[in-house]
């Protein structure tokens, strides 16, 4: 047994090394590109093009369906080091895993589903999410456009405020009503590639930061066999699944990025006391805070993956007040953590 437990460390920690020598290798190219990416407000293509080169889009999956059955930690990683060197290579990569943490959770034996989400490894598919829309805006729970069954075949068309990276997405996952006569807030979940749906340009949207997210508006029209439907209960899905897995992937996003601008600090004040007989420059005193909101923010997050991972199947502790507001709070204190490390100054010639 415990020769058992030694090999299966030994194997864990390889892959573990395999996994961020890949990230590495698009943390290259995403950098490369980061600067043009957002002042042209692009799809980051080169970083996703060396994601796909890297199997990484499919890393959350069973193995049983293709995947490499990686942990939340290990996706939260992966986003972290992302965002250390493009914000939007990151985030999109980010909303992607949660799509696919939602799809893989509740396949319930679906073919239609287990068929995407093999296809989704083989063939590198990324998958863009669609859950705001007309007046409810981002009220993810709650939905305007309901689905249509007829047989074994349903129909869907929903006005979408905002659907990041639409264009470039080989499939999509989107929120709908049961059916004409639910409430908005009967919902389910609908996973479907790119040849059961199209999109009509709506809207553009100046994010005014992660832009080559590529956020426009669309309308979405989906036509395919009825167990592309989840068959779980949105509501269940969004408590389970998607908002841990958003909180948590989002919050390792916002810790990359401001690893990244604590880094780019750091390496202004050794070049500004280098050139100043070891005078700091005024800014410096912001460092110290920033690393040090960056060290708990870290923690946190640390934190809120360890207890997630150890309730993950525990539909009762999942569905607990104690933990809702425990991850909806991480979420809150993630993004107030991030901020000391992003306005600390550096100057234009560091930045990027």
């Amino acid at each position: 047994m415990k020769q058992e437990t030694v090999a299966g460390k030994g194997s864990a920690v390889a892959r573990l090394a395999t996994l961020a020598s890949r990230t590495q290798a698009v943390v290259a190219v995403a950098r490369k590109h980061a600067d043009d990416v957002d002042r042209s407000a692009r799809f980051p293509k080169e970083a996703f093009d060396e994601i796909k080169a890297q199997g990484l889009l499919g890393i959350l999956v069973p193995k049983a369906l293709g995947g490499e059955a990686a942990s939340f930690s290990d996706v939260a990683d992966v986003c972290y080091m992302l965002g250390q060197a493009c914000s939007s290579t990151a985030m999109i990569y980010a909303m992607h895993q949660v799509k696919v943490a939602c799809v893989a959770r509740y396949t319930r034996g679906s073919v239609a589903l287990e068929t995407l989400l093999r296809r989704l490894c083989a063939e590198q598919l990324l998958l863009a999410s669609s859950t705001t829309e007309g007046m409810a805006g981002g009220n993810v729970r709650a939905s305007e456009a309901p689905v249509i069954v007829d047989g074994d075949h349903f129909t869907l068309e929903r006005k979408a405020t905002c659907i990041s990276y639409g264009a470039a997405a080989d499939g999509m996952v989107t929120t709908a009503r049961r059916s004409p006569d639910s409430p908005s807030s009967d919902q389910v979940l609908v996973a479907v590639l790119k040849s059961e749906y199209t999109l009509s340009h709506l809207q553009g949207w100046d994010t005014l930061g992660m832009r080559g997210t590529c956020s426009d508006g669309y309308l979405l029209k989906v036509a395919a066999t009825s167990d592309h439907i989840l068959s779980v209960p949105y509501e269940k899905i969004h408590v389970e699944a998607m908002v841990p897995s958003a909180h948590l992937f989002w919050g390792s996003v916002w810790a990359g990025i401001a690893a990244g601008a604590v880094a780019r600090t750091q390496q202004f004040i050794r070049h500004a006391a280098r050139h100043s007989d070891g005078k700091l420059p005024p800014g410096a005193r912001h460092f110290t805070q920033a690393l040090a909101s960056l060290r708990t923010l870290r923690g946190l997050l640390a934190s809120g993956l360890a207890n997630y991972e150890r309730v993950m199947n525990d539909e009762k502790a999942l569905a607990s007040l104690e933990y809702q507001s425990m991850i909806t709070l991480t979420k809150v204190e993630a993004s107030e953590l991030a901020a000391p490390s992003l306005v600390t100054p550096v100057p234009q010639s560091l930045q990027g």
